[in-house]
């Protein structure tokens, strides 16, 4: 498994991050990748106001900002994109004071999503990763239901290597965690009811025997 490196300023924080990365494995939790044929599909954006300089392949928009691709989606008050030569994607949501920019995916093949809150987030298209920055929070959901959620001052998503680490901070302190520290709530997958039956000895019918042995 691989993790994060960006620097971190005590030894303690950066135990708190390996942690949490070593806790998502033990529970059977690995963040499967997000939904493939987003990254094929085109970029919309709905805004107040907008401007955006073809030539330079940048834009930037504001005034309740809603940004899709595919089952990808962003929501900010601020949201500046920008394209490379190469046709891979960009984009940094930026919060209002007070609140949060958020984010949304669905995860391949499967009914669950990655939703995430940070005052900034950054989407690297390239690299495949998302870094929501201050008063950072990840929530994993099953359908509609609530599995994992994960909190701290910056916490990135790296889709490729199925990992996200997270980091603490004066920056993710609120009234209930006023240290700051990464907090975290993982629950256990369920074991699926076909491969449970799949473990269950196949079933043998008895029939009674109307004698002791065979005549003679």
């Amino acid at each position: 498994m691989s993790h994060h490196t960006s620097a971190c300023s005590s030894p303690r924080l950066t135990c708190a991050r390996l942690l949490v990365a070593f806790a998502v494995s033990a529970f059977g939790l690995p963040l499967a990748h997000a939904e493939k044929a987003d990254k094929s599909k085109p970029l919309n954006i709905e805004a107040d106001n907008g401007r955006y300089d073809d030539a330079k392949q940048m834009g930037t928009f504001t005034g309740n900002v809603v940004v899709t691709k595919g089952t990808m989606s962003m929501r900010a008050a601020k949201i500046e994109v920008r394209q490379t030569p190469d046709g891979a994607q960009f984009g940094v949501a930026t919060a209002d004071a007070d609140k949060r920019a958020v984010f949304r995916q669905k995860r391949e093949g499967l009914d669950e999503y990655i939703e995430g809150e940070g005052e900034r987030i950054e989407y690297d298209g390239k690299a495949d990763t998302i870094r929501f920055v201050n008063r950072a929070v990840i929530r994993r959901f099953r359908g509609s239901t609530l599995a994992d959620e994960t909190n701290g001052s910056v916490i990135v998503y790296d889709n490729t290597a199925e990992v996200f680490s997270v980091v603490g901070g004066a920056a993710a302190a609120t009234p209930t965690n006023p240290s700051g520290r990464v907090r975290a709530v993982l629950t256990p997958r369920e074991a699926p009811a076909a491969a449970d039956a799949a473990s269950q000895p196949a079933g043998v019918t008895l029939k009674p025997s109307t004698s002791l042995g065979d005549k003679r």
